[in-house]
């Protein structure tokens, strides 16, 4: 084999091994308690939007400037800051999938994804009875 050929080879070994922890960091999601122990890393986090806590945004002041509060899997509860616009029927989102870093006690968000009620799914609750057949 050539040197060029075994250089080649470790070039591709490295980008994969580099690919693969990169891919790695973004595999799990985290909980807002895990990403305020390193700030200075971008972490996924799952929850769901704290309806009772107070939505804050005003296109007329800062249209990119977006903020409200959202529970974790682990039930903390934290504010999120997004510099973005609100998206569109936010408050009827199943889940949220956030990406950025915490700050404190604000999660700064880069990126928000959400988990929007299925359009499919049944409102009315189908109930069946059956009935028990005998033979005699």
């Amino acid at each position: 084999m050539k040197k060029t050929h075994i250089a080649l080879l470790i070039v591709i070994a490295v980008m994969i091994g580099f690919i693969v922890s990169v891919a790695s960091d973004y595999s799990q999601y985290k909980t807002f308690t895990s990403a305020s122990a390193n700030p200075d890393r971008d972490y996924q986090v799952v929850g769901f939007l704290e309806k009772t806590k107070e939505i804050s945004y005003d296109p007329k002041v800062d249209a990119n400037f977006f903020t409200f509060y959202m529970k974790d899997t682990d039930g903390k509860v934290s504010k999120v800051v997004f510099n973005g616009t609100k998206p569109q029927d936010f408050e009827r989102s199943e889940q949220i999938v956030l990406t950025g870093k915490m700050k404190g006690d604000t999660f700064f968000a880069s990126n928000l994804l959400m988990k929007c009620p299925s359009k499919y799914k049944n409102n009315e609750t189908e109930t069946r009875e059956f009935k028990a057949i005998t033979t005699s």
